[in-house]
């Protein structure tokens, strides 16, 4: 029996109990400790984006192993893990190829005819499983290439926040964008992603790292994890402004919002043959493009799921740099808050003033 925040229809997250299988040979069942409160669990909350009901949100979790099943080779009980939405089959074209987070991972799920993973505690029927993971639960039961384990030393609070937005915007400067030292950087929006995007340029040595967010808190946080300028991204010069700084424009501009108007300011601040990124999940009917011009001047445009990640590599190396000082999630976390507060955690998010909420299990 596992205490979870449940979405039963659109609109909020209720507390319930579920009941969770036992491991089948490929699976891991881990001790949720920590998981972090990310803007795509909102976009299903409010049915920005469909999925099956009743389900579990969350997917940037850290946790110990309870238990595993028979195959499991790469994580053992009582070690402690990330878990990470991207999990990876492991022979597709796209992880033989290296791009695992573009792996729909078809094999790391359970079949139609299975059993469930999740059941609800009086075996009323199952509960969907998201993103591979449901971390806003007590439990976590998930297929071993959907979890990494880590340094014990390091504290789970903030090694969960990895999972998603560090992963992500980290693997966007690292992975995606491959940012070579000295190269100017724009970040549009400064919530946890774009923080994380912000801490990783810093880490690989970008030239100017300029921070765009219309809130003033945000960008005075984005000075502390390694912003050289902070400009206010609703400023009706805000694109001279970097044009100015950078003589120019930037190398990489990466969107870190989720919205169609930071998207398009995204793509005016690239300079010749700079490269535009797209991270945020932004409403399914939004198109974002390069204009004649643009193509003209040999601008490119992507994006990057999850940042491109390799997360059984990309994951302890992240927490090597927190440990030696490089990475700055203390800065990050705004607080910590029991399961039951989860709904306030959200309506913290859309207020937008604040940086990650985590939620801590006891």
């Amino acid at each position: 029996m596992a205490k979870a925040a449940i979405l039963e229809q659109v609109g909020g997250l209720t507390i319930g109990e579920v009941e969770l299988a036992d491991p089948a040979p490929h699976e891991v069942l881990i001790d949720t400790k920590a998981c972090g409160l990310c803007h795509s669990d909102l976009h299903f909350i409010e049915g920005s984006y469909p999925h099956p009901l009743p389900a579990i949100p969350g997917h940037e979790a850290a946790g110990v192993v309870r238990a595993v099943g028979s195959e499991v080779k790469t994580v053992k009980p009582g070690d402690h893990v990330v878990s990470c939405l991207s999990a990876f089959c492991g022979h597709c074209e796209f992880c033989v190829t290296g791009r695992m987070a573009l792996c729909m991972g078809a094999d790391t799920r359970r079949s139609q005819t299975a059993d469930p993973r999740i059941m609800r505690a009086d075996g009323s029927g199952p509960v969907a499983q998201m993103l591979n993971l449901s971390a806003f639960c007590e439990q976590m039961l998930i297929h071993e290439n959907a979890c990494v384990a880590i340094d014990k030393d390091m504290p789970l609070d903030r090694a969960a926040i990895i999972g998603c937005a560090v992963t992500t915007g980290a693997g966007a400067i690292f992975n995606a964008c491959s940012v070579v030292p000295g190269e100017a950087v724009a970040v549009v929006g400064c919530g946890g992603v774009g923080l994380a995007t912000i801490n990783a340029a810093k880490i690989a040595g970008a030239g100017r790292v300029i921070a765009l967010d219309p809130i003033p808190e945000k960008r005075e946080l984005a000075k502390v994890l390694g912003a050289t300028h902070a400009i206010d991204a609703m400023a009706d010069d805000a694109v001279e402004q970097v044009m100015k700084l950078t003589g120019g424009g930037v190398h990489h501009a990466i969107e870190a919002v989720g919205r169609q108007a930071s998207a398009d300011l995204t793509v005016k601040l690239l300079r010749r043959g700079g490269t535009a990124t797209i991270l945020g999940m932004m409403p399914l009917d939004c198109k974002v493009g390069l204009g004649a011009m643009d193509l003209l001047s040999g601008k490119k445009l992507q994006g990057a799921i999850m940042g491109m990640n390799h997360f059984p590599v990309d994951l302890p190396r992240l927490v090597d740099f927190y440990m030696r000082g490089l990475l700055d999630l203390d800065t990050i976390i705004a607080e910590r808050i029991p399961l039951e507060k989860i709904n306030d955690g959200f309506e913290k998010m859309k207020a937008g003033h604040s940086a990650r909420s985590v939620v801590v299990f006891d």
